[in-house]
């Protein structure tokens, strides 16, 4: 039986990722012992799978998992970035020190073993790695050189993340995700929330707050995309990333005029009607920053796949999500 560890298993993109694992396996391997680590969960788990809670901020609270010697480790956990931006010190520790706990508590595992022991990682970076100025298309030999305190915070630990895994303590990968829209449930403190939310409030009967003129041009994937770039990186063959293991990951690039257009394609012009203008300067900052559009042939060729048009992520939302608590 395979071990499976995943680290934020109680927000979206893990249970997202749990309800994957628990429908199609590893690769096909249906074999897996699951378990989920959060700040806290909204509900119970499904039957075999284990719910544990701490903070994996504080020093040791890692350990005990790790212990467990899982053979995959998904590691989801981080606050936010506007988060992140506001609080400078809770961002560093729970986005970047974090990871140096969980880096660290594998290493000992791994000499305890022998050196043995050595886990898959899959670590759920961001685009906010980059920082302009930009070209048209980001491709995969741009440098990355954020311009916020959560971008930084991601590249810290991809850099530690390939560091040890050059020295052999552990196989890891980093997936940089596009913003994950349409996302379901409610607004969380992140600058780009209202990319989800003036789709999925309008789709439920509610206004939207736009605080960003509609010529923002945005990277978007849609939850399911992210659970399957989370699952195929957990089983790529790693020699193919030839020592690069930072990948940015396939999406669509469009831009909030765009995402309205495929929102009255999908629910008419009342729908439109519900989205409500009201800029708001700091949000708008922390976006201007971020990178627009992508080239992501490397990991189209490395088989992750996304959608390719905005309407293909309100029909996963409104096939997967609509309507559910």
């Amino acid at each position: 039986m395979r071990q499976v560890l995943i680290l934020g298993g109680g927000g979206m993109v893990g249970q997202k990722l749990l309800s994957r694992l628990m429908a199609d396996g590893l690769n096909g391997d249906r074999d897996l012992q699951v378990t989920l680590h959060d700040l806290a969960f909204a509900g119970a788990a499904p039957e075999g799978v284990a719910q544990v809670t701490g903070d994996l901020s504080q020093t040791g609270a890692v350990a005990a998992l790790t212990q467990a010697r899982p053979d995959v480790i998904f590691d989801l956990a981080s606050i936010v970035s506007g988060e992140a931006e506001r609080d400078f010190d809770k961002g560093w520790q729970v986005n970047m020190f974090a990871m140096w706990h969980l880096l660290s508590a594998i290493k000992a595992e791994h000499a305890a073993s022998g050196g043995t022991y050595c886990p898959r990682l899959v670590f759920t970076s961001s685009i906010a790695v980059f920082g302009g100025p930009y070209p048209d298309k980001i491709d995969d030999t741009f440098l990355s050189a954020p311009q916020t305190s959560y971008g930084a915070q991601k590249a810290v630990s991809e850099a530690m993340l390939n560091d040890f895994s050059r020295k052999g303590f552990l196989e890891g990968i980093s997936i940089r995700l596009p913003t994950i829209t349409v996302r379901p449930g409610k607004a969380n403190l992140a600058a780009s929330s209202f990319f989800s939310s003036i789709i999925r409030e309008p789709l439920n009967g509610q206004i939207a707050i736009l605080p960003v003129p509609d010529t923002v041009r945005h990277w978007h994937a849609s939850p399911r995309s992210a659970a399957g770039f989370l699952t195929h990186a957990a089983t790529l063959d790693l020699e193919r990333l030839a020592g690069r293991r930072a990948l940015n990951m396939p999406g669509l690039s469009c831009t909030v005029a765009e995402q309205i257009e495929a929102l009255r394609r999908a629910a008419g012009q009342s729908a439109v009607d519900l989205i409500r203008y009201e800029p708001d300067t700091e949000i708008m900052r922390i976006v201007e920053g971020w990178p627009r559009d992508f080239d992501t042939v490397r990991a189209r060729d490395l088989g992750f796949v996304a959608e390719r048009s905005y309407d293909e992520i309100i029909a996963v939302y409104m096939a997967d999500d609509m309507g559910r608590a």
